[in-house]
C-alpha cells in the first residue's frame, strides 16, 4: 500500500485511485513527502516546487524518476554538465537518492511488466547500496526485472535522457 499525491490535492486523484483500487491512498502533497520512500514522478521542472517545504530528509529514499527535457525540442536540458539526479539531490539534502523508473516511456510502464515470456527491465542507480537494493526490491514486487547499475556517476549517467539506456524496452528471461 502506498500513498499518492498531486499538487491539486487528494480529491484530484479520484479517477486514478478508482483505477488502482486498494493499492494506493490519496494524500496531500506535504504528507506524501514524509514517506520513507518518495518517488518523484513529476516533470523535472516541477521538482523544486514539489519538494519545497518538505520535512528533513534524514536518510529517507528519494527516487528520481524524472527526465530533464528541453521542450519543445525534446532534447536533454542543459544542466551545465551535471546530471538531473545531481540537481535533484541538491534539492533534497540528507536524502538517499536513486535514479529509477525513468528509462521507459509512461505508456510502456502502464502496460504489463511481462513481455515475450520475460519481464521488462528497469534500471536502478544510486550512491547508497541499501537504497538501491530497496528500490530494486520494489521494482521486483511490481513485476519488473531490476538491474542495478551501481553509483550515480556511472550507472546514473546511463539513465539520463539521451543516454544509451533510455527508451530501451529490454526483456529479461529466466
Amino acid at each position: 500500500m502506498g500513498g499518492i499525491a498531486h499538487g491539486s490535492g487528494p480529491d484530484s486523484l479520484a479517477g486514478l485511485v478508482a483505477e488502482l483500487g486498494a493499492h494506493v491512498t490519496p494524500t496531500a502533497l506535504p504528507e506524501a513527502m514524509k514517506a520513507d520512500t518518495v518517488i518523484l514522478a513529476v516533470p523535472f521542472t516541477a521538482v523544486a516546487d514539489a519538494v519545497r517545504g518538505s520535512a528533513q530528509w534524514n536518510g529517507r529514499i528519494v527516487v528520481d524518476a524524472t527526465n530533464a527535457i528541453d521542450f519543445p525540442a525534446f532534447t536533454p536540458k542543459d544542466l551545465g554538465g551535471r546530471s538531473s539526479t545531481a540537481v535533484i539531490a541538491e534539492m533534497v539534502p540528507g536524502a538517499r537518492v536513486a535514479k529509477a523508473l525513468n528509462t521507459l516511456p509512461a505508456a510502456v510502464l502502464a502496460s504489463a511488466p511481462t513481455q515475450d515470456g520475460g519481464r521488462r527491465v528497469l534500471f536502478v542507480s544510486g550512491n547508497d547500496a541499501v537504497a538501491n537494493a530497496d528500490i530494486a526490491s520494489l521494482i521486483e514486487r511490481l513485476g519488473y526485472a531490476p538491474i542495478t547499475l551501481g553509483e550515480l556517476k556511472q550507472g546514473g549517467l546511463l539513465q539520463q535522457l539521451g543516454a544509451p539506456l533510455v527508451a530501451q524496452n529490454l526483456t529479461k528471461h529466466g
